[in-house]
């Protein structure tokens, strides 16, 4: 309803200051400050939301038995560190459609390199200290 009435005031005003250089401003103005707040809105919304997605995939995560706990709080690992992972999980993949094309399951528990993750365990919990 609001957006419907600053629409009217703006065809209104439009012609009884005569399309000014200054309503232009002012209208220009108005619509900058609007959007860069409703982008401030939209992407406020957008990391709360992935936080509590983030906090649902964790604990997900703690109860599945079998499942790394190292994964936990991963998105705080440095991008090299999540990139190495990634590439391993890509291997593990691989593997487990290997199996599959040579007619063997694809649920058998494979270990990550779960040293590698608790030693960026470590590292983080060095860097937390420091």
């Amino acid at each position: 309803m609001t957006a419907v009435a600053l629409i009217l005031g703006w065809a209104v005003a439009g012609p009884l200051f005569g399309f000014s250089n200054t309503w232009q401003l002012v209208i220009n103005t108005t619509t900058t400050i609007v959007t860069f707040l409703m982008v401030f809105l939209i992407q406020n919304t957008q990391n709360r939301d992935t936080a509590a997605i983030q906090i649902k995939l964790d604990e997900l995560i703690r109860a599945t038995q079998g499942a790394h706990n190292a994964l936990l709080d991963l998105e705080e690992l440095e991008e090299t560190d999540v990139e190495r992972l990634r590439e391993d999980y890509e291997q593990l993949a691989s593997a487990a459609r290997r199996d599959l094309a040579n007619g063997k399951s694809d649920t058998e528990v494979r270990h990550a390199k779960i040293s590698m993750i608790q030693e960026q365990e470590r590292k983080q919990r060095r860097r937390a200290r420091t």
